[in-house]
């Protein structure tokens, strides 16, 4: 699917705009695509214009909510297709997500991107083909373009969540000339198709499973043997876990994910929120 180009408003900025208006201004300037670039907006009485098109004022909108132009009005960057699925601003410009409004991605922090960029940096996927389990936005794929990785595989399984990454600036386009034919996107569930997958055919894993109690088969010990088989010897895997409470939970998920990996045939140890093994 393309990548929207519109404008992206959020309650603020839709009462920054009229503020602007109701103060006199002809003007206003600041970011309507999430912090990723700086433009101006020519402000009328009844319409402001941005990179060529005119778009009505906004009524009031509610908060922590992203808004795109459908053509008619702004509507919410939100579906509900058995779950309510919605992209959430944050205060560091890159925007998480939330099903049933359970934020996806830790941003109490830091931003969601740099959040990733560390866990990337762990498996150094500079000249190496990867991949991307559960793609999400699609925060690990650009983290990887934009460390040098040569390939990237990603697969993501809700239609929905593909939806929010052509709204989201933030997220990677496989055809954009930046990502220069490096990022393959599939919408695919990746315990389905991975026997499917060249055995030794990846050097870097990222995998980034919803929590145990929705996606069972992500963590289990066949779907661990499978990504032994296609990673090479010597490959590096980072599987997000989480912190979950071991006192309220009554399980130390992490450590549960080391022993399979281990049994799978990786060397592994707890890095960062997660695990990190390498392939014997």
């Amino acid at each position: 699917m393309p990548h929207y180009t519109g404008p992206l408003l959020t309650r603020p900025l839709a009462e920054a705009l009229l503020a602007a208006r109701d103060a006199g201004a002809t003007t206003w300037t600041g970011s309507l695509d999430l912090g990723r670039s700086t433009a101006g907006a020519t402000l009328g009485p009844d319409t402001w214009q941005w990179h060529g098109h005119a778009y009505p004022y906004p009524a009031r909108l509610k908060d922590r909510t992203l808004y795109h132009w459908d053509g008619e009005a702004f509507e919410p960057v939100s579906r509900y297709s058995g779950s309510l699925i919605k992209l959430v601003p944050t205060e560091w410009g890159a925007p998480t997500f939330e099903i049933d409004g359970i934020k996806m991605l830790p941003t109490s922090k830091e931003s969601p991107v740099d959040d990733a960029r560390r866990k990337v940096a762990l498996v150094q996927p500079a000249g190496k083909s990867v991949l991307d389990t559960c793609g999400g936005l699609g925060y690990f794929a650009a983290c990887c373009l934009e460390a040098g990785a040569t390939r990237i595989q990603s697969f993501e399984k809700n239609n929905d969540v593909l939806w929010l990454r052509t709204l989201n600036p933030w997220s990677p386009d496989p055809d954009a000339p930046a990502s220069a034919g490096r990022l393959q996107l599939t919408h695919a569930d990746v315990s389905q198709v991975i026997s499917g997958l060249a055995d030794a055919s990846f050097d870097v894993v990222l995998h980034d499973p919803p929590r145990f109690g929705i996606a069972g088969e992500l963590y289990s010990q066949a779907f661990y043997d499978q990504l032994a088989r296609i990673l090479r010897k010597g490959g590096r895997l980072f599987h997000y876990t989480g912190s979950p409470n071991r006192l309220t939970s009554g399980r130390d998920v992490p450590r549960e994910v080391a022993k399979r990996l281990e049994k799978a045939g990786f060397k592994a140890e707890l890095a960062l929120d997660g695990v990190l093994a390498v392939r014997r």
